[in-house]
Protein backbone atom coordinates (compact mmCIF):
# COMPACT_ATOMS: atom_id res chain seq x y z
CA UNK A 1 0.00 0.00 0.00
CA UNK A 2 1.23 3.23 -0.98
CA UNK A 3 2.12 5.95 1.90
CA UNK A 4 -0.13 9.37 1.94
CA UNK A 5 2.95 11.47 0.90
CA UNK A 6 3.66 8.95 -1.68
CA UNK A 7 0.08 8.78 -3.06
CA UNK A 8 0.08 12.64 -3.04
CA UNK A 9 3.10 12.71 -5.14
CA UNK A 10 1.75 10.31 -7.86
CA UNK A 11 -1.50 12.40 -8.04
CA UNK A 12 0.27 15.77 -8.21
CA UNK A 13 2.41 13.89 -10.78
CA UNK A 14 -0.86 12.93 -13.00
CA UNK A 15 -2.33 16.29 -12.70
CA UNK A 16 0.59 17.97 -13.88
CA UNK A 17 1.20 15.84 -16.92
CA UNK A 18 -2.62 14.69 -17.48
CA UNK A 19 -3.97 17.67 -17.53
CA UNK A 20 -4.74 19.46 -20.76
CA UNK A 21 -4.41 23.15 -19.57
CA UNK A 22 -0.92 22.25 -18.58
CA UNK A 23 2.15 21.55 -20.76
CA UNK A 24 5.78 21.89 -19.91
CA UNK A 25 8.01 24.01 -22.00
CA UNK A 26 10.95 22.14 -21.62
CA UNK A 27 10.23 18.72 -19.50
CA UNK A 28 12.79 16.91 -17.74
CA UNK A 29 14.73 13.75 -18.66
CA UNK A 30 15.34 13.38 -14.32
CA UNK A 31 14.58 14.99 -11.18
CA UNK A 32 17.17 15.98 -8.69
CA UNK A 33 15.27 14.87 -5.13
CA UNK A 34 15.70 17.26 -2.34
CA UNK A 35 15.51 16.34 0.56
CA UNK A 36 14.85 17.51 4.21
CA UNK A 37 18.61 17.77 6.10
CA UNK A 38 16.99 15.36 8.92
CA UNK A 39 15.78 12.79 6.17
CA UNK A 40 19.06 12.23 4.56
CA UNK A 41 21.50 9.33 5.43
CA UNK A 42 24.97 10.34 7.18
CA UNK A 43 26.43 9.56 4.39
CA UNK A 44 24.57 11.78 2.28
CA UNK A 45 25.41 14.83 5.07
CA UNK A 46 28.94 14.20 5.07
CA UNK A 47 29.09 13.99 1.18
CA UNK A 48 27.36 17.40 1.05
CA UNK A 49 29.00 18.88 3.67
CA UNK A 50 32.71 17.34 1.60
CA UNK A 51 30.96 19.23 -1.62
CA UNK A 52 30.36 23.00 0.32
CA UNK A 53 34.08 22.90 1.80
CA UNK A 54 35.32 21.65 -1.73
CA UNK A 55 33.89 25.58 -3.03
CA UNK A 56 35.34 26.92 -0.08
CA UNK A 57 38.37 25.54 -1.77
CA UNK A 58 37.86 26.13 -5.03
CA UNK A 59 39.35 29.35 -6.63
CA UNK A 60 37.33 32.32 -7.98
CA UNK A 61 36.17 32.52 -11.41
CA UNK A 62 35.35 36.86 -11.51
CA UNK A 63 34.42 38.05 -8.20
CA UNK A 64 32.06 41.27 -7.74
CA UNK A 65 34.62 41.63 -4.58
CA UNK A 66 38.63 41.63 -5.11
CA UNK A 67 38.31 40.23 -1.26
CA UNK A 68 36.62 37.66 -2.59
CA UNK A 69 39.18 34.37 -2.78
CA UNK A 70 37.36 30.92 -3.32
CA UNK A 71 34.54 29.96 -5.10
CA UNK A 72 32.36 29.32 -2.17
CA UNK A 73 32.77 33.82 -1.43
CA UNK A 74 32.34 34.13 -4.99
CA UNK A 75 28.48 33.03 -4.45
CA UNK A 76 28.56 34.99 -1.22
CA UNK A 77 30.48 38.04 -3.10
CA UNK A 78 27.60 38.05 -5.96
CA UNK A 79 24.97 37.89 -3.12
CA UNK A 80 25.66 41.11 -1.86
CA UNK A 81 26.56 43.54 -4.97
CA UNK A 82 22.37 42.17 -5.82
CA UNK A 83 21.03 42.08 -2.27
CA UNK A 84 19.29 45.39 -2.97
CA UNK A 85 18.15 45.02 -6.29
CA UNK A 86 16.31 41.35 -5.40
CA UNK A 87 14.48 41.66 -1.53
CA UNK A 88 11.31 43.59 -1.30
CA UNK A 89 10.64 43.39 -4.83
CA UNK A 90 8.52 40.81 -7.17
CA UNK A 91 11.45 38.58 -8.36
CA UNK A 92 12.70 37.69 -4.50
CA UNK A 93 11.38 34.40 -5.17
CA UNK A 94 12.59 33.18 -8.49
CA UNK A 95 16.07 35.20 -7.89
CA UNK A 96 16.84 33.23 -5.11
CA UNK A 97 15.49 30.34 -6.70
CA UNK A 98 17.59 30.65 -9.47
CA UNK A 99 20.68 31.64 -7.44
CA UNK A 100 20.47 28.12 -5.08
CA UNK A 101 20.52 26.65 -8.09
CA UNK A 102 23.21 28.04 -9.62
CA UNK A 103 25.03 27.31 -5.87
CA UNK A 104 23.80 23.61 -6.51
CA UNK A 105 25.27 23.10 -9.38
CA UNK A 106 28.50 24.35 -8.84
CA UNK A 107 28.67 21.47 -6.27
CA UNK A 108 27.87 19.48 -8.48
CA UNK A 109 30.07 20.08 -11.84
CA UNK A 110 33.19 21.94 -8.95
CA UNK A 111 33.09 19.10 -6.59
CA UNK A 112 31.74 15.59 -8.26
CA UNK A 113 28.77 16.16 -5.43
CA UNK A 114 25.89 13.54 -6.61
CA UNK A 115 23.35 14.08 -4.85
CA UNK A 116 20.69 17.45 -4.40
CA UNK A 117 20.80 20.57 -2.53
CA UNK A 118 19.27 19.95 1.21
CA UNK A 119 16.86 22.17 2.75
CA UNK A 120 16.12 22.75 6.40
CA UNK A 121 12.25 22.73 7.74
CA UNK A 122 12.42 24.79 10.39
CA UNK A 123 8.78 24.44 10.96
CA UNK A 124 9.36 21.00 12.69
CA UNK A 125 12.04 22.74 15.22
CA UNK A 126 10.00 25.94 15.74
CA UNK A 127 6.75 23.44 16.20
CA UNK A 128 8.60 21.78 19.16
CA UNK A 129 9.25 22.75 22.76
CA UNK A 130 13.04 22.63 22.68
CA UNK A 131 15.27 25.14 21.88
CA UNK A 132 15.99 25.76 17.90
CA UNK A 133 19.54 25.16 18.92
CA UNK A 134 18.42 21.32 19.49
CA UNK A 135 17.82 21.04 15.34
CA UNK A 136 19.91 18.14 13.30
CA UNK A 137 20.91 21.26 11.44
CA UNK A 138 22.90 22.23 13.81
CA UNK A 139 24.34 19.10 15.23
CA UNK A 140 28.21 19.37 15.82
CA UNK A 141 28.85 15.58 13.65
CA UNK A 142 25.64 15.31 11.29
CA UNK A 143 24.95 19.15 11.36
CA UNK A 144 26.83 22.19 10.64
CA UNK A 145 28.18 23.62 13.86
CA UNK A 146 26.53 24.96 16.80
CA UNK A 147 25.93 28.39 18.03
CA UNK A 148 28.33 31.23 18.57
CA UNK A 149 30.70 31.47 21.44
CA UNK A 150 30.40 34.49 23.44
CA UNK A 151 33.30 37.28 23.22
CA UNK A 152 35.00 35.14 20.69
CA UNK A 153 34.15 37.63 17.84
CA UNK A 154 35.11 41.48 17.66
CA UNK A 155 32.93 43.45 15.19
CA UNK A 156 34.51 45.58 12.86
CA UNK A 157 34.44 49.90 12.84
CA UNK A 158 32.46 49.61 9.71
CA UNK A 159 29.12 50.01 10.77
CA UNK A 160 27.62 49.61 7.07
CA UNK A 161 24.71 46.97 8.16
CA UNK A 162 24.21 47.68 12.16
CA UNK A 163 21.58 45.24 12.40
CA UNK A 164 23.94 42.47 12.08
CA UNK A 165 26.43 43.92 13.72
CA UNK A 166 24.42 43.84 17.24
CA UNK A 167 26.52 41.92 19.30
CA UNK A 168 23.73 40.02 20.56
CA UNK A 169 22.49 38.93 16.93
CA UNK A 170 26.42 37.72 16.35
CA UNK A 171 27.15 36.07 20.02
CA UNK A 172 30.76 34.32 18.92
CA UNK A 173 32.54 32.42 16.83
CA UNK A 174 31.18 29.10 15.97
CA UNK A 175 33.00 26.40 17.31
CA UNK A 176 31.86 22.99 16.59
CA UNK A 177 31.05 21.06 13.24
CA UNK A 178 32.88 21.18 9.96
CA UNK A 179 33.25 25.25 9.77
CA UNK A 180 34.96 25.95 13.13
CA UNK A 181 37.62 26.44 11.40
CA UNK A 182 36.24 28.57 8.32
CA UNK A 183 37.98 31.69 7.48
CA UNK A 184 35.49 33.78 5.73
CA UNK A 185 36.62 36.70 3.78
CA UNK A 186 33.52 39.24 3.09
CA UNK A 187 30.94 40.21 5.60
CA UNK A 188 29.28 40.85 8.18
CA UNK A 189 27.55 43.29 6.36
CA UNK A 190 28.63 45.25 3.23
CA UNK A 191 32.40 45.32 3.69
CA UNK A 192 35.44 42.71 3.27
CA UNK A 193 37.19 41.27 6.61
CA UNK A 194 38.69 38.08 7.16
CA UNK A 195 36.68 36.46 9.99
CA UNK A 196 35.61 33.45 11.44
CA UNK A 197 31.78 32.09 10.65
CA UNK A 198 29.46 33.60 13.32
CA UNK A 199 26.41 32.21 15.06
CA UNK A 200 23.96 33.90 17.31
CA UNK A 201 20.89 31.13 17.37
CA UNK A 202 17.69 32.86 18.36
CA UNK A 203 14.64 30.73 19.91
CA UNK A 204 12.51 33.96 19.49
CA UNK A 205 12.52 33.84 16.06
CA UNK A 206 10.24 30.48 16.06
CA UNK A 207 7.22 32.22 16.14
CA UNK A 208 7.56 33.53 12.29
CA UNK A 209 8.78 30.05 11.12
CA UNK A 210 6.16 28.04 12.65
CA UNK A 211 3.23 25.19 10.74
CA UNK A 212 0.74 28.01 11.44
CA UNK A 213 2.38 30.94 9.36
CA UNK A 214 3.34 28.05 6.79
CA UNK A 215 -0.33 27.22 6.60
CA UNK A 216 -1.33 31.13 6.56
CA UNK A 217 1.00 31.87 3.70
CA UNK A 218 -0.42 28.80 1.77
CA UNK A 219 -4.06 30.37 1.93
CA UNK A 220 -2.77 33.03 -0.16
CA UNK A 221 -4.88 33.77 -3.56
CA UNK A 222 -2.31 35.17 -5.67
CA UNK A 223 1.47 35.58 -5.79
CA UNK A 224 1.64 39.10 -4.61
CA UNK A 225 -0.06 38.13 -1.21
CA UNK A 226 2.07 34.78 -0.95
CA UNK A 227 5.42 37.02 -1.56
CA UNK A 228 4.07 38.94 1.20
CA UNK A 229 3.42 36.53 3.52
CA UNK A 230 7.13 34.91 2.86
CA UNK A 231 9.26 38.24 2.88
CA UNK A 232 7.14 41.02 3.51
CA UNK A 233 7.57 44.43 2.35
CA UNK A 234 9.61 47.07 2.78
CA UNK A 235 9.12 48.66 5.73
CA UNK A 236 6.97 45.92 6.94
CA UNK A 237 6.68 46.31 10.67
CA UNK A 238 6.68 42.86 11.99
CA UNK A 239 9.25 39.74 10.72
CA UNK A 240 8.12 37.19 8.53
CA UNK A 241 9.46 33.81 7.35
CA UNK A 242 12.98 35.20 4.87
CA UNK A 243 13.44 37.03 8.00
CA UNK A 244 12.97 34.47 10.27
CA UNK A 245 15.10 31.82 9.31
CA UNK A 246 18.21 34.26 9.07
CA UNK A 247 17.30 35.66 13.09
CA UNK A 248 17.04 32.13 14.33
CA UNK A 249 20.71 31.24 13.29
CA UNK A 250 21.98 34.58 13.53
CA UNK A 251 25.63 35.97 13.03
CA UNK A 252 26.40 36.35 9.50
CA UNK A 253 22.93 34.79 8.43
CA UNK A 254 21.37 38.05 10.17
CA UNK A 255 22.49 40.25 7.50
CA UNK A 256 21.05 40.93 3.95
CA UNK A 257 24.39 41.20 2.82
CA UNK A 258 26.80 38.66 3.54
CA UNK A 259 24.10 35.69 4.71
CA UNK A 260 25.50 33.32 2.20
CA UNK A 261 28.29 32.94 3.92
CA UNK A 262 26.86 30.53 6.36
CA UNK A 263 26.46 27.72 4.93
CA UNK A 264 23.22 27.31 6.39
CA UNK A 265 21.42 30.11 4.22
CA UNK A 266 21.29 27.82 1.43
CA UNK A 267 19.48 25.21 3.43
CA UNK A 268 17.05 28.36 4.37
CA UNK A 269 16.49 29.55 1.12
CA UNK A 270 15.76 26.04 -0.16
CA UNK A 271 13.15 25.72 2.22
CA UNK A 272 11.57 29.02 1.24
CA UNK A 273 11.60 27.61 -2.64
CA UNK A 274 10.11 24.19 -1.13
CA UNK A 275 6.97 26.37 -0.03
CA UNK A 276 6.40 28.17 -2.83
CA UNK A 277 6.61 25.02 -5.03
CA UNK A 278 3.90 23.55 -3.08
CA UNK A 279 1.86 26.59 -3.34
CA UNK A 280 2.67 26.52 -6.95
CA UNK A 281 1.07 22.88 -7.56
CA UNK A 282 -2.21 24.21 -5.72
CA UNK A 283 -2.94 25.75 -8.96
CA UNK A 284 -0.16 24.78 -11.67
CA UNK A 285 -2.32 25.99 -14.84
CA UNK A 286 -1.95 29.13 -12.96
CA UNK A 287 0.33 29.39 -10.42
CA UNK A 288 3.39 28.28 -13.32
CA UNK A 289 3.08 31.71 -14.36
CA UNK A 290 2.16 33.96 -12.12
CA UNK A 291 5.29 36.71 -11.17
CA UNK A 292 3.99 40.47 -9.74
CA UNK A 293 5.47 43.20 -8.00
CA UNK A 294 7.89 46.00 -8.60
CA UNK A 295 11.19 45.23 -10.10
CA UNK A 296 12.88 48.44 -8.90
CA UNK A 297 12.78 50.45 -5.39
CA UNK A 298 13.50 53.72 -7.07
CA UNK A 299 11.46 55.75 -9.90
CA UNK A 300 9.98 55.30 -12.25
CA UNK A 301 8.89 51.64 -10.82
CA UNK A 302 8.78 49.03 -13.25
CA UNK A 303 6.60 46.21 -12.93
CA UNK A 304 8.25 42.80 -12.75
CA UNK A 305 7.20 40.41 -15.37
CA UNK A 306 8.39 36.65 -16.54
CA UNK A 307 10.87 38.50 -19.13
CA UNK A 308 12.70 40.10 -16.33
CA UNK A 309 16.38 38.59 -16.26
CA UNK A 310 18.21 36.71 -12.93
CA UNK A 311 21.69 37.67 -13.22
CA UNK A 312 24.15 35.51 -12.10
CA UNK A 313 27.41 36.90 -13.48
CA UNK A 314 30.43 34.44 -12.89
CA UNK A 315 28.36 32.32 -10.99
CA UNK A 316 26.46 30.58 -14.26
CA UNK A 317 24.01 30.94 -16.63
CA UNK A 318 21.36 34.01 -16.22
CA UNK A 319 17.51 33.23 -17.07
CA UNK A 320 14.37 35.22 -17.08
CA UNK A 321 11.97 34.69 -14.64
CA UNK A 322 10.04 32.09 -17.22
CA UNK A 323 13.21 29.50 -17.08
CA UNK A 324 12.52 29.03 -13.26
CA UNK A 325 8.95 29.28 -12.74
CA UNK A 326 8.37 25.44 -12.96
CA UNK A 327 10.77 23.12 -11.01
CA UNK A 328 9.93 20.26 -13.45
CA UNK A 329 11.29 21.77 -16.80
CA UNK A 330 14.77 22.53 -17.91
CA UNK A 331 16.98 24.12 -16.46
CA UNK A 332 15.93 23.54 -13.12
CA UNK A 333 15.03 19.42 -13.02
CA UNK A 334 14.54 18.98 -9.39
CA UNK A 335 12.02 18.66 -6.55
CA UNK A 336 11.16 18.36 -3.01
CA UNK A 337 10.47 15.48 -0.68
Amino acid sequence: MLSPRTALLFAVVFYLFCTPAFARRYPCDNLLVRKEWRNMHSAEQAEYVRAVKCLQAQPTVKPAYPAAITRFDEFQAHYMKQADSVHNLGQFLPWHRHYLRTYENALRTECAYKGASPYWDWSLDADSNHSISASPVFHPITGFGGDGVPGTYTPTSDNSDDDALAPSAIRGCVSTGPFANYTLNLGIGQHASSHCLTRGIADGAKKYLTSSVVASAMQSEDFAAFRTEIEGEAGTADYNMADGGRIAVGGEMRSDYSAPGDPLFYLHHANIDRIWWNWQQLDPATRFFSISGPATKTEPVHEVGVDYVLYMGSLGLSVPIRDVLDLWSKPNCYSYA
